[in-house]
């Protein structure tokens, strides 16, 4: 690696997202870690993650589709507040349109349970999901994203501005993870191709 001027790339240390110690409501585990579905629009799941710049801390939420592990919403902002969730939801609604019947899936943070977050659920006619608590295999195929997204993007690299952050973030989202990343799951095609296969049925 050495000789070809290759480096690793490091974890960053470790900044807890997720506040599970309030009063708010509390949804049933809908999901129960069955993460195969069998079309879209049925299953969505969110997380929270940080990003760390010189400006200081940011927050990333997204919304995946657990039929295609699409990207299907996210939204980025310097305060972790349900304003966050709630634009990811709003960007993945626009994009979606969802119907009756579609679970949203999450962990306990308080972001999730707020009530205004709750009301965008109701809004869009989504059932509430969430895990069990402290068990993060529960949300598993979020928190893989993160960790991926941590590992090809973020490790190694340093921010000098959210906006910078931001920009590298929609690049990798939108150009390279829906588009052009394979995922063995879905037969080793990305997102975007995996779900216009299906629009075609040759999925088998």
């Amino acid at each position: 690696m050495r000789d070809n001027g290759l480096r690793a790339k490091g974890k960053r240390k470790f900044k807890h997202t997720t506040d599970s110690n309030h009063s708010l409501p509390i949804a049933p585990n809908l999901v129960n870690q069955q993460f195969e579905v069998t079309e879209a629009n049925k299953i969505w799941v969110g997380d929270i993650t940080y990003i760390q710049t010189l400006e200081g801390w940011s927050y990333m939420a997204t919304v995946i589709d657990l039929y295609s592990r699409k990207v299907v919403g996210w939204s980025y902002s310097d305060r972790m507040t349900s304003a966050l969730v709630c634009d990811a939801l709003d960007a993945a609604a626009r994009l979606r349109h969802p119907q009756l019947g579609l679970i949203f899936h999450s962990d306990r943070g308080s972001q999730y349970a707020s009530q205004v977050f709750r009301r965008r659920l109701w809004r869009y006619r989504i059932t509430q999901s969430m895990s069990a608590k402290g068990n993060c295999y529960d949300n598993a195929v979020a928190e893989s994203f993160f960790a991926t997204l941590k590992k090809e993007l973020v490790c190694g690299e340093v921010y000098r501005k959210r906006a910078e952050a931001r920009e590298a973030i929609f690049e990798y989202v939108e150009v390279f993870y829906n588009r052009r990343r394979m995922h063995s799951l879905i037969d080793y095609m990305t997102p975007d191709e995996y779900e216009s296969c299906a629009s075609k049925q040759c999925v088998a």
